[in-house]
């Protein structure tokens, strides 16, 4: 396989991961000490915020009155889309019962969590949409109570944008808070008394690490970090398009890759030259953030064949993969590792993180390889049950009762005995030998 790096990263999605380790950690297990004291503490430390954490139905109201009529509209489109798409997902799963050859009724059920936390970043930027995402599908979901939760903007309050989105997407809670102190918070129910099942959103790398660390305690959606896009483009891409597209990922942080696949050298040295002139004109912050971003993580990779570049892709397993090519059926087809997928030149990211439909908190650093991104299926639990009658009784009882024995497991099989026994009087059925002490 020829693969060529025109342009490498000088550092990776795990660059700098153990100091975010180090502090999540000390940053958790003083809020599982000392509580709402510890997020308190927190707020004002780190966010210089020293008002109100939960806010209260009567202030969202007051607080929409601060939302122009075109933005309600367009957050109104946005709710919408995500709501359509997440109710057309729940649809797609159904329960079930069936009988079992044994007689045994079995079954499935979908039955939602009943309480989520939903992290909306609020730092450089206001992510207004990331409210709809999460909210609304959890909502379409039919989880009963969502937690939402962000940080201060700039010193104030929550940005009353975030703050209307949150509201008409159905949050029930929401709490002014950000970072690692929100999800804790979330996670052990503070302010609320309601202890989140899941907890989901993106965010930094300390958000994504209190994640990680935090699962088992509660759910989680994805290993969401820093964004990413990958984009495969061929001869046949517009090399203003796919410049255009990467900065516009870019912009999301300073560790934010942007990865170009292709394999044609005159596509890739235009788009090389042209992003550095795009960036340049940003205004800031998100100039810096971009700059940095393309400048330590951003890579061109240019590879021979198409069957190359489907291998490469699916290795970075990009969170958003945009294609730039002719043929996208075949793409489409033998692509297995992204987050989500953007088919051809009038599809781009930006459609995808702000009001197309299909959710926007995908997995990163590589997690696309096992994970789907946030989806009503998150917030649902497949449920399985089973019923069995005195007939059905009688083959699983026999059975059970000689694999146990197998097993050693003599506790085990006297369930499946008594109940052959009160069932079946009188019959002389092989349960296996009864297991000796060791």
């Amino acid at each position: 396989m020829a693969t060529t790096y025109l342009k490498k990263a000088e550092k990776t999605p795990e660059t700098n991961s153990a100091e975010a380790q180090r502090v999540v950690n000390e940053m958790l297990a003083r809020i599982e000490a000392e509580g709402e004291d510890a997020v308190r503490h927190y707020a004002r430390a780190l966010d210089k915020w020293d008002g109100g954490i939960l806010v209260s139905r009567a202030e969202m109201d007051a607080r929409a009155e601060e939302v122009p009529q075109q933005v309600r509209e367009d957050i109104a489109f946005a709710v919408e889309q995500v709501r359509t798409f997440a109710v057309a997902q729940r649809d797609s799963v159904k329960d079930f019962e069936m009988t079992m050859p044994s007689g045994l009724t079995a079954g499935q059920k979908w039955v939602p969590c009943n309480v989520a936390g939903c992290y909306v970043p609020t730092g450089r930027y206001a992510h207004i949409a990331s409210a709809c995402m999460s909210v609304a599908t959890a909502k379409a979901a039919g989880v009963k109570t969502v937690i939402a939760c962000s940080t201060p903007y700039r010193g104030g309050g929550m940005h009353p944008y975030v703050l209307y989105a949150m509201r008409e997407a159905g949050a029930d809670m929401v709490l002014t808070l950000g970072g690692v102190q929100a999800i804790a918070a979330m996670a052990y129910g503070l302010f609320t008394g309601k202890p989140a099942d899941v907890i989901v959103g993106p965010g930094n790398k300390f958000v994504a690490e209190a994640k990680r660390t935090l699962f088992g305690k509660v759910g989680i959606d994805v290993f969401a970090g820093p964004s990413e896009i990958g984009i495969i483009a061929d001869a046949s891409a517009d090399p203003e398009i796919v410049a255009v597209d990467l900065v516009g990922q870019a912009e999301h942080g300073h560790e934010s890759p942007a990865w170009l696949f292709t394999d044609d050298k005159a596509l890739a040295e235009t788009v090389m030259a042209r992003v550095p002139e795009l960036i340049a004109t940003l205004p800031e912050p998100a100039r810096d953030a971009a700059d940095c971003a393309w400048r330590d993580y951003g890579e061109v990779i240019l590879c021979d064949t198409r069957a190359e570049l489907v291998e490469v892709s699916d290795v970075y397993a990009s969170e958003h993969l945009e294609l730039h090519c002719a043929d996208l059926d075949w793409w489409m087809a033998n692509l297995t590792n992204y987050g989500s997928l953007f088919v051809g030149e009038e599809t781009t990211v930006a459609y995808g993180d702000k009001c197309s439909g299909p959710n926007h908190i995908l997995p990163t650093k590589y997690a696309a390889k096992y994970s789907a991104g946030l989806s009503v299926h998150k917030f649902l639990k497949p449920l399985t049950w089973q019923k069995a009658t005195q007939e059905a009784s009688k083959e699983l009882g026999i059975r059970t009762a000689r694999i146990s024995r197998l097993e050693g497991m003599e506790a085990h099989a006297r369930t499946a005995d008594v109940r052959l026994a009160k069932y079946y009087p009188g019959h002389n059925f092989d349960l296996g030998a009864p297991v000796e002490s060791v």
